[in-house]
């Protein structure tokens, strides 16, 4: 509810990490470091959908879900070249330094 909270993602998967199974985790961080703040809400939003994760599975572009307004050309070129290694960074952040199991949630919150 405030202008002044901020929001990031580590993702912590449970399987082996694959091209066909990020494609939801590569979206919301190329989607993080591509757009702005009211379309990234929309689009997180979308993302988060069961529908949409069924239609990724199938096989469904990610760039069909894209919302109106987003920079459509440096998404897709962000994603396309994002590759795992961030996804496996998380992954050992959260299981090294914040001793989470595999697939394990949680928040962390950092205020002033």
């Amino acid at each position: 509810t405030s202008s002044y909270t901020r929001v990031g993602i580590l993702n912590n998967p449970s399987s082996k990490i694959k091209e066909s199974n990020t494609a939801i985790a590569r979206g919301i961080l190329t989607a993080f470091l591509t757009q702005n703040n009211s379309k990234l809400k929309s689009f997180l939003s979308k993302l988060s959908k069961e529908e949409t994760a069924k239609s990724l599975a199938a096989g469904t572009k990610i760039t069909k879900f894209l919302i109106p307004g987003m920079d459509g050309d440096t998404f897709e070129k962000k994603y396309n070249t994002l590759g795992l290694d961030l996804i496996k960074t998380h992954q050992m952040f959260c299981q090294e330094v914040l001793k989470l199991l595999p697939g394990q949630m949680a928040v962390m919150s950092n205020g002033r």
